[in-house]
């Protein structure tokens, strides 16, 4: 009796012909998954979770089939959809049978901290997380020069070491992994960390004035809190973080007895 191989959805939300994309999508069929590719048609970075997609008057959303450079033979789908829709889709059959792992990035730009909450490559690995699917959220921690070359030999790496490690999680398990921009001869050994407080989003909002607001990219902190993902991070280790899906509180905030709603009144 033969064992059918892992199978693997590979998304991001830096957009379907993002490079990181296809970084992650080549080392997850040399680590011998099986891998289709669902990503946004444009960049939905910042979405989170969210659900959002592009319709036609019918309702419906398109899906477009492509062909990636150097992918020949994984079946490629672009979606004008948030990632975290993307994900929902296939964990309900959109392309295929439901993946067994979630694989969201290789972002362009970290995410840190607390702050991951916003974050659309997380939000897709959370999302796959919480219906039963093994998650990672890769990132590569560029500089301000986000339209440079990137230096993937680190990333793939450590790609190298993760990806197995994730065939090997229990259901519902979700990692999110940061690779610092550096050549691979210049990498420090994996770190397991915890999450700075705030950290990093690799957007923020600015007022232009009272009736105008604009995203633009956020920098790294100065001093980032020691020990975390942040600090580890810019002394030039690739980190990784173990996240919780949304689930129940582990302790309560709130009183054993609740108060008594008001008496109706007529």
């Amino acid at each position: 009796m033969t064992t059918r191989p892992l199978r693997a959805l590979v998304t991001n939300d830096d957009g379907i012909d993002a490079e990181g994309l296809a970084i992650l999508a080549q080392a997850a069929r040399e680590a011998g998954l099986e891998v289709v590719i669902a990503a946004p048609t444009r960049e939905s970075s910042g979405t989170s979770a969210g659900l959002t997609a592009t319709e036609d008057g019918s309702g419906r959303v398109t899906v477009a089939n492509r062909e990636l450079s150097g992918l020949a033979g994984i079946r490629t789908h672009s979606i004008s959809a948030h990632p975290a829709f993307i994900v929902l889709a296939a964990i309900q059959g959109a392309f295929g049978p439901p993946p067994d792992i979630v694989l969201s990035g290789v972002n362009n730009g970290a995410n840190l901290g607390r702050a991951v909450l916003h974050s659309g490559t997380v939000g897709a690995a959370l999302t796959g997380a919480l219906h039963g699917a093994r998650a990672m959220a890769v990132s590569l921690a560029v500089g301000p020069e986000l339209d440079g070359p990137r230096r993937w030999g680190a990333t793939r790496a450590v790609l190298c070491v993760m990806l197995p490690l994730v065939m090997g999680l229990s259901a519902g398990a979700t990692l999110n992994v940061n690779v610092p921009d550096r050549p691979v001869e210049q990498l420090g050994e994996l770190r397991r960390v915890p999450l700075a407080r705030m950290g990093t989003v690799q957007t923020r909002i600015e007022q232009l004035g009272s009736a105008q607001l604009r995203r633009v990219r956020a920098p790294l902190p100065d001093d980032p809190e020691p020990g975390t993902d942040a600090a580890i991070l810019a002394a030039g280790y690739p980190t990784v973080s173990e996240l919780c899906p949304v689930e129940d509180a582990p302790h309560t905030v709130l009183p054993a007895v609740l108060p008594r709603l008001p008496a109706a009144h007529g």
